[in-house]
């Protein structure tokens, strides 16, 4: 140790006093303007005498080596200025200012050193100032010269013991290791200044190259806080300017451009506040400000939240406990020695995590005769999966980390604390990182071994070093000024002190040097967002399977694995296993592909290299490097093309940095094989791979051993190696950075072209390069360069990057030289042959496009025009463009087709995985709601296309975009002919009449006698209505034709328009009846056959028979009125209307009702004999008076006209045909209704239904206590009274509806009518009549058709939302799609009817929401409406028959198109859906009947939803078609034939968990919550597009089957992948019980056996399930219960008897509740039974018993012969009731059947005539019947088989 004293003072200026030694020390050159920073505020005279003073200043000299200069200041006292300076003064003065008497100067002992001691440096400097200041007896010479000569060791851990000669002892303690720093407290002392949060921002700004300021008014706290900074730092040193404590005179220091740490006192803080990039640190104030232009990156997540949790646990142990009740006695925090070793051990994990596994990105490029290192930093991030990590980067980047290699990287070295660390403790770190209790306790095990290193040996209480007395320190008087001491005895010591150095031994331990070990390479680190998935074997077994299959020629199957491969090419793993994969198809640097291959495995290359960053973090470009230069195919005669001239758009490619990284590591392989061949020769075959790293350091601990040539040779070897492998990358970077078409630059370029395009077009198009060279020219950004430009530009580039790398590996000069000549020579070598690959790359044939597939057609269906190319797009659906995994069906490529019926779209994926998939979109013409012209861009070509958007109202959407070969005026074509199709000027131009024409719009011959003019058909009608009455059903006293002017007598009207029956026939009509011809006398018998006459007379409404009598008082008669359609054209032709109301009435009434739709009554209760009666709304006009009439004494307000006389009339008509009313007339219930009803509702009751406010309690069911209370008495929770009385409050209801009490009260009304608020306005109620008008709210039809428009775009998006907050979720939402509304009034309405009182619904125009409101009330309340044959006399009684406006809603023809599309039929269905859900088993028919019926009816493929009312059905002779009369029988004229057709097929419309409850009245949930979205409107099955058109399904699977049947030679998995987006789900995965029937048939048919319908089959199975399980009712019973929780069948659950408890039901139930979906509810849509093409059971069409004579010499045998008509065969069997089929005779081969002869060993007794031949092409069989009509009969009905086929 060599320090160098002095004493210092001055004003103004200070100035050196002495110094000794005088001259410098050989190693150790005295630091300049020292005078300058023992005063760094500058040197002032003061006129009070201050207290010492003492801080380290720390100075770095040119060598970058720091200085430590201890500055101990104290004052003297000047008397005045006249006064003569004393000969120690020397100070240079400034007269002229007048100062006072006494003044004090400064004066400093500065002690410079190398090592940091600042207390021992303290002492040292106090003691000789005591010395002086008190006088004591040692001379000042002798101690300084032994300070001058103690020598103390840098490091080692020793102990020494120093005294400076005045009875003083002082302990020093070295270090154990040098390279840790040494802190002390100064640590601890800054996070307690600034806190947590700022140091960390400090040390990240420090780390990434900020400048940092410090301010404080205490020196040696800026020394402290610096020394604290960089201790944190390590083991990363600082390398920039580092000025703990500046003085003010170098102030402009702090704008230096350069990074910085700075301590500046607080005096200078206005000069600091205009600095603009400085971050400054306030340590008195605790605060660190950064100015808003600076920018620190933070350590990556969760490094920070991880380390600051350890920093808070280690300064505030308390935090943690804060919380507690009981918390722990001791946390405290530890002391504070202590604490700043804990808080740098965290700082020191902290490193260790973030360089984990460094060494292993290190390249050895040099090993002799200096090591040369160099980190690989892109390999580095991208093992950490920190590659956007912006701290990171920026660590690596600066100059700190460079030191950090070049210091740590030599691998033959001491070793420390950190490198011990990242060796062998990595695996813990990671094990630990995320408890922190953990990682506390590591951190407190580091800090032991920091704090061991600074404090090697326990603390000894030895120092003993004099400070001055206290009086000398107070007073200062008389002080002597510090003497000028000899510089002759201060030497003496020196040199005797050298001398002595000399002859002792050396006191500093040897450095052990040794093999840095690397510790574990970094593994798979999981990516930051946890991709694991990228790594699944799956996916490299894909890219394997690929590779394979390209090198194998299997180019189908690479086709297909293709999209999963480029898929999986996003992950890490899959990159780097395609690399190793490749390199395994390389053989001596070569491999030769043909054309189809090499298109692949450059898509491969390009997929791979698209996704590598510029930096190549993870390797993939390198590894990628050596094989684009292997692959290539010919191109013709000598010219082949290389890989690498396809793969050139890459960034990674222009970057220096990657190329210097690729060139270091090859360079250290090969100088790892250099140094590995030396070794296998002297004999150390070591089996384990040895790093390069471990190489080098043995060959450095060998180099001092070898000899001067030997050392030579090796260099020279190294230096050839680093040569050769120049010049083999100036080649490589040639064939990378050169275009393949040498016209175009792509150098110059900013970016590469990675971005911008994507990669498989280029390559795609024009089956490789052909069209690299366009693409270059589009994007280049700048004019055609010549090709010289392109050579000189990569020529620079290739120099450059020789120059760069041979400096650094150390190349000598004459072979840079050499270089330079070279690059020039190669570059124009490669341009000549990439000009003949060009030319020939360009006559490569185009890739073919696929065929397109032509569509199955429906019977009657036909091509309107011929498929056009075009590309399905995939719009906001997910499902199928493989977002929610799996290949992506979308885009496919394909045509479009239009047909008479439909728009189909048939194609193939354009992702080859799926390629053999069919993709199939099609929709009826006449649901296309919605087309617009769109511009698309494909994803695999770069052009804009046109294209349309078609949207149907059957929840379909297709986008399709034009093929470029399509013309755009064809599409134009397409788009008219669609239009037509659409929009037919008449009803008669839809499909449904149009069907089986040949494209013209001609109407059907058969037609002409039928569909009669209107005059003569309405001639007829009535003409014939009376004698068809007449004759079929009833007789008629006396009938004149109506003349309504002649009506006046109430009484005659009656008397003569009643239906009544009378016993005497009257000849005269039977005589006309027998002369009506027999077309009429057939429309007559369909108008009573349809106007549901059937219906009325189940429901006692009024029959029509020709029974005796009928009493008198039946209270309702079937009005023919309206049967020619004069009343009302849109009602039926035959009405219910009380009995007492005569026709005249009616015709005068009708018109108060809008559309003359007057109220008539549609079903009845047939428990409480309450009616629904449906009309149309009141006309506005003045005739709202009738409902408005003012409270008046009498029951006849005499101010009331008489058409509201007769309306009221009408209404008591219907009040007293109740039971309930008759059995009350006789008590005055008049009175007291009208009493309870003031009290009760103080008003007129205006209930709005529209938003129903219920209480959150009226939520729960009331199941609890009265729910399951339901007996023969109906106690039901919703009779009032008993629900009043139970509750002991008003209970409100759980449908959602206002709760009872307001609806229905105590006292009931008899009649309530269902009005429309909007029409009822201020209406008073009338309290002496017994109705009761109950206003709610409708949607309007406006309001159905703008909702449905919302539902379709929720459902079916044309693309995905523009903000994930419109969720679908939200849009359905959004749409208000209000079934809930309509359920409400139903459900209230069904109420109102169980407890007997009438409801009339008398909305709108009648035929919308009223046929709504009143066929659900049907459906609810009537379990016949229930079953296939009720649901579809209710769709034709109230939908049909009462006029719904089909056509007019559905927007069918020309006339209707502007009024738009309003489905409120669907939302019918809908709402039956609804409830079907709810009560799944109550309902005959699946969910699966209910889409068909909502496909169907917009599809105009059957007549059944045309027009808008019957009238129009019967003027157009449509109604009644004979059922005969059908010329081609495959074409359907009726929904419901074809649906009975089918039915009798295939189980589809069957609901197997039908079992319905006597009587039962259903009342579901209305709230939103319990309603579902129909998934027909979701469903998209692209296999086979819609399900609902058989015909096209069973040809399919027809077709689908004969393919299947041609011998498969690999083995057949018996599994199936099923997608839910492509597959239709009830089709491939039915339901248990389609699939045993199914199962059945199959093994009945292959038994040979007739097989049942499923029907029978499955009746057969309920009935033997019922009789069995009889016993087990109770049990079963008791398990329905327990199933059924989810299954609500009505309120409370109930206990079924007997009717259900077989095992299968009960299987079935348990499937529901737990899906809560029933099973049974998906349609089975497979073709089950595609065998049973029979309608009767003609499958065993003719059997009985034959002889059959057996072959050769056997006799004759009796056998059990079946005819099958179905198969086409003739079976025999043993016995009748053998199951085993004997043998199968194919009818397709019989000849003839001819009469035969007996022949030998024939029975006997039979006549001749019995026997008969069957000649077939194989043989004759020979047979014998019973008798000879017995035979006749058999051949006749052979014959008859072979004439039918």
């Amino acid at each position: 140790m060599c320090p160098s004293v002095s004493a210092v003072e001055g004003e103004g200026q200070g100035r050196i006093f002495q110094r000794f030694p005088e001259k410098d020390w050989e190693d150790s050159p005295f630091p300049q303007g020292i005078e300058l920073f023992c005063q760094p505020s500058g040197w002032q005279l003061v006129p009070e005498r201050q207290p010492a003073s003492f801080f380290v200043a720390v100075l770095t000299d040119i060598n970058s080596e720091r200085h430590y200069c201890a500055c101990f200041t104290f004052w003297e006292g000047l008397d005045n200025l006249q006064a003569e300076p004393s000969e120690v003064d020397e100070v240079d003065e400034e007269p002229a200012v007048i100062q006072p008497a006494k003044l004090f100067a400064p004066k400093s002992l500065v002690l410079v050193s190398r090592l940091d001691y600042t207390e021992v440096f303290r002492n040292c400097l106090g003691l000789i100032y005591t010395i002086h200041v008190d006088g004591l007896s040692v001379p000042l010479e002798t101690v300084i010269g032994n300070l001058l000569t103690c020598v103390i060791p840098i490091a080692g851990g020793s102990q020494r013991t120093i005294t400076l000669g005045a009875g003083d002892r002082q302990v020093i303690q070295t270090p154990i290791s040098d390279s840790l720093p040494v802190s002390g407290s100064s640590v601890a002392q800054l996070f307690r200044q600034l806190g947590i949060i700022n140091v960390l921002y400090l040390f990240c700004a420090a780390l990434t190259e900020h400048k940092i300021l410090f301010l404080s008014s205490s020196y040696q706290r800026l020394t402290d806080a610096c020394r604290g900074l960089l201790a944190i730092m390590f083991p990363l040193k600082y390398s920039f300017t580092y000025v703990p404590i500046l003085p003010g005179k170098l102030l402009e220091v702090l704008s230096t451009p350069t990074p910085f740490i700075i301590g500046v006192n607080s005096f200078f803080r206005s000069e600091t506040q205009e600095l603009l990039d400085v971050i400054i640190a306030d340590l008195d104030g605790g605060t660190v400000t950064i100015p808003e232009c600076v920018h620190i990156s933070l350590l990556p997540e969760p490094l920070l939240q991880q380390t600051q949790t350890a920093l808070s646990m280690v300064l505030d142990p308390e935090l943690e406990v804060a919380d507690q009740a009981f918390p722990p006695v001791s946390t405290q925090p530890s002391a504070l020695k202590i604490q700043d070793k804990e808080i740098r051990a965290v700082f020191l994990w902290l490193f260790a995590r973030l360089f984990q596994g460094y060494r292993w990105c290190l390249h050895i490029i040099r090993i002799h005769p200096e090591p040369v290192i160099r980190f690989h930093k892109a390999a580095f991030l991208g093992q950490k999966a920190l590659s956007e990590d912006d701290f990171l980067m920026k660590v690596l980047d600066g100059m700190a980390f460079a030191g950090f290699v070049s210091e740590r990287g030599p691998p033959y070295r001491a070793t420390d604390l950190f490198d011990e660390l990242v060796a062998n403790e990595g695996e813990r770190i990671r094990q630990e990182e995320a408890c922190p209790h953990k990682v506390m306790n590591h951190v407190k095990e580091l800090a032991e071994q920091l704090f061991k290193n600074e404090n090697p040996y326990p603390a000894v209480a030895m120092h003993k070093v004099q400070r001055p007395s206290e009086n000398t320190q107070s007073t200062g008087q008389n002080q002597t000024p510090f003497p000028v001491l000899e510089e002759v005895t201060v030497q003496l010591y020196i040199d005797h002190a050298a001398a002595k150095l000399k002859t002792a031994p050396p006191v500093v331990k040897a450095e052990l040097k040794g093999m840095v070990p690397s510790g574990p390479p970094l593994g798979d680190i999981v990516d930051r967002n946890g991709n694991v998935m990228a790594n699944s074997a799956r996916r490299l077994e894909v890219v394997r399977n690929c590779i394979t299959y390209i090198f194998e020629n299997k180019m189908l199957e690479a086709k297909k694995l293709m999209p999963a491969v480029l898929r999986a090419l996003k992950g890490r793993a899959a990159r780097v296993c395609l690399t190793q994969e490749l390199n395994q198809h390389v053989l001596q640097n070569r491999a030769v592909l043909d054309d189809q291959q090499f298109d692949y495995i450059v898509r491969m290359m390009n997929c791979t290299l698209q996704d590598c960053s510029h930096m190549d973090e993870h390797g993939i470009a390198a590894a990628l490097l050596p094989l684009v230069t292997a692959f290539c195919r010919k191109l013709g005669a000598g010219i082949t093309q290389f890989a690498y001239s396809c793969v050139q758009e890459h960034m990674v490619w222009t970057n220096m940095q990657f190329w210097e990284a690729m060139f270091y590591s090859d360079v250290q392989n090969h100088i790892r094989a250099l140094y590995l061949e030396t070794e296998d020769q002297e004999g150390t075959g070591d089996i384990r791979e040895v790093s390069a790293l471990e190489l080098a350091s043995e060959q450095n601990r060998l180099w001092p051993t070898l000899s001067k040539e030997m050392q030579t040779e090796r260099v020279q070897k190294e230096e050839s190696t680093v040569f050769s492998q120049a010049i083999h990358y100036a080649n490589r970077m040639s064939y990378l950075l050169l275009p393949l078409d040498t016209s175009k630059n792509r150098l110059l370029r900013s970016s590469g072209l990675g971005d911008v395009e994507s990669v498989s077009n280029s390559y795609v198009t024009n089956s490789i390069a052909g069209s690299m060279a366009e693409s270059y020219d589009t994007e280049s950004g700048f004019e055609d360069a010549e090709s010289s430009d392109v050579a000189n530009s990569v020529v620079r580039f290739i120099n450059r990057f020789v120059d760069k790398v041979c400096n650094e590996s150390g190349v000598t000069n004459e072979h840079l030289k050499a270089l330079h000549t070279m690059i020039p020579d190669i570059v124009q070598m490669h341009i000549e042959t990439l000009d003949a690959v060009h030319r020939e790359s360009k006559r490569l044939p185009p890739i073919q496009k696929p065929k397109l597939l032509t569509p199955t057609l429906l019977p009657g269906e036909e091509l309107v025009m011929d498929g056009m190319r075009v590309h399905l797009i995939p719009d906001g659906r997910d499902e199928a463009t493989g977002v929610m995994g799996g290949p992506p069906l979308l885009p496919a490529e394909g045509a479009i087709f239009l047909t008479t019926y439909r728009l189909i779209f048939k194609g193939t994926p354009t992702d080859p995985l799926v390629g053999e998939q069919v993709v199939t979109r099609s929709f009826p013409i006449a649901s296309l709601t919605k087309e617009k012209r769109i511009s698309v861009s494909l994803p695999t070509d770069q052009f804009v296309q046109e294209g349309l958007q078609l949207r149907s109202c059957t929840f379909q959407l297709m986008k399709i975009a034009f093929d470029e070969e399509v013309a755009s005026d064809l599409s134009e074509v397409f788009r008219k002919h669609m239009h037509k199709l659409r929009y037919p000027q008449h009803v008669k131009g839809t499909f449904a009449f149009t069907v089986g024409q040949c494209g013209k719009m001609v109407v059907e011959h058969k037609t002409k006698d039928k569909n009669q003019s209107l005059k003569t058909l309405s001639k007829n009608l009535v003409k014939s209505a009376k004698r068809t009455i007449g004759r079929q059903y009833v007789t008629r006293k006396k009938y004149s034709p109506p003349s309504w002017e002649n009506r006046s007598s109430l009484q005659s009207e009656l008397d003569e328009d009643e239906i009544s029956v009378s016993e005497e026939v009257d000849q005269s009509t039977l005589t006309l009846s027998s002369t009506i011809r027999s077309s009429d006398r057939q429309t007559m018998s369909n108008v009573v056959e349809r106007a549901c006459c059937r219906d009325y007379q189940r429901l006692g409404l009024g029959t029509l028979s020709n029974s005796l009598t009928r009493s008198k008082n039946e209270p309702f008669r079937i009005s023919t009125a309206n049967r020619i359609y004069t009343v009302c054209r849109s009602y039926p032709g035959l009405l219910i209307v009380p009995q007492s109301i005569p026709d005249s009435t009616i015709h005068r009434i009708c018109r108060c009702y809008r559309q003359n739709r007057f109220p008539v009554v549609c079903w009845r209760n047939s428990r409480t004999k309450a009616v629904l009666l449906r009309s149309a709304g009141l006309h506005a006009k003045g005739v709202v008076g009738f409902f408005k009439s003012p409270n008046a004494p009498t029951a006849v307000p005499s101010q009331a006209d008489s058409t509201s006389l007769e309306q009221e009339k009408y209404l008591q008509a219907i009040i007293s045909s109740m039971p309930s009313y008759s059995e009350n007339s006789g008590r005055n219930t008049l009175s007291g209704f009208t009493s309870t009803h003031m009290s009760t509702s103080g008003g007129a009751k205006v209930i709005s239904l529209s938003q129903p406010k219920v209480s959150g309690k009226a939520r729960n069911p009331p199941r609890g206590k009265w729910g399951s209370i339901r007996g023969s008495g109906r106690l039901s929770a919703y009779n009032p009274d008993v629900g009043t009385r139970l509750a002991g409050k008003e209970s409100p209801q759980p449908n959602g509806g206002p709760s009872e009490a307001l609806f229905l009260r105590q006292q009931k009304t008899y009649l309530y009518i269902i009005g429309d608020k909007a029409q009822l306005k201020g209406g008073k109620q009338d309290s002496f009549q017994q109705w009761e008008v109950v206003p709610i709210e409708v949607c309007d039809v406006r309001q159905v058709k703008n909702s449905f428009k919302k539902l379709m775009k929720a459902c079916v998006p044309s693309s995905q939302p523009p903000t994930p907050e419109m969720s679908f979720l939200r849009c359905l939402e959004d749409s208000e799609w209000m079934l809930h509304r309509v359920l409400q009034v139903s459900v209230q309405v069904v109420e109102l009817l169980d407890q007997g009182s009438s409801v009339m619904v008398s909305l709108e125009d009648g035929w919308d929401v009223t046929t709504q409101v009143v066929s659900l009330v049907q459906l609810l309340s009537d379990p016949y409406y229930r079953t296939f044959d009720g649901f579809r006399l209710l769709v034709e009684k109230e939908w049909l028959s009462f006029g719904h406006r089909f056509s007019h809603r559905g927007a069918q023809t020309l006339g209707s198109q502007s009024s738009g599309f309003t489905p409120v039929f669907l939302q019918f269905l809908d709402c039956v859906h609804q409830i079907h859900l709810q009560f799944p088993m109550e309902f005959e028919f699946s969910q699966y009947y209910l889409k068909f019926l909502a496909y169907h009816y917009v599809s105009n493929r059957f007549r059944t939803f045309l027009l808008d009312s019957d009238y129009e059905r019967i003027e157009l002779g449509v109604l009644y078609e004979e059922k005969g009369d059908r010329k081609s029988p495959q074409v359907c004229k009726s929904v419901w034939d074809y649906i009975d057709r089918l039915h009798k097929k295939t189980p589809v419309f069957y609901n197997y968990m039908f079992c319905p409850e006597e009587d039962e009245v259903l009342r579901p949930y209305t709230f939103i919550s319990n309603l579902k979205v129909w998934d027909f409107y979701m469903e998209d099955p692209l296999s086979e597009g819609p399900s609902y058109d058989w015909e096209g399904r069973s040809r399919q699977e027809r077709m689908a089957e004969e393919t299947a049947d041609k011998p498969d030679t690999g083995p057949k998995s018996q599994r199936r992948i099923v997608w839910p987006c492509y597959d239709s789900l009830s089709k491939v995965v039915p339901d248990a019980i389609t699939k045993l029937l199914e199962d059945l048939q199959s093994l009945e048919s292959e038994l040979g056996q007739m097989s049942e319908k499923w029907k029978d089959t499955w009746d057969k199975i309920k009935t033997t399930q019922r009789t069995e399980t009889k016993l087990e009712s109770r049990v079963s019973s008791l398990l329905m219960s327990s199933n059924l929780s989810h299954q609500r069948r009505s309120q409370g659950v109930y206990l079924q008897e007997s009717s259900v408890g077989s095992s299968i039901n009960l299987a079935l139930d348990c499937e529901a509740s737990s899906t809560s979906t029933p099973v049974a509810g998906r349609p089975s849509t497979s073709t089950l039974y595609s065998q049973f093409q029979s309608t009767e059971s003609e499958n065993r069409s003719f059997e009985g018993i034959l002889y059959k004579k057996g072959a050769l010499l056997k006799p004759w045998k009796p056998r059990w012969f079946v005819l099958d008509k179905t198969k086409h065969q003739l079976r025999y069997y043993e016995s009748r009731q053998d199951k085993e089929c004997k043998g199968v005779i194919e009818l397709a081969d019989v000849e003839s059947v001819t009469p035969g002869t007996p022949t030998m060993g024939a029975p006997k007794n039979i006549e001749e005539k019995a026997f008969f031949d069957l000649k077939t092409t194989k043989r004759v069989y020979y047979f014998c019947a019973q008798d000879s009509q017995n035979a006749q009969l058999w051949v006749d009905s052979v014959q008859s088989c072979l004439s039918d086929a």
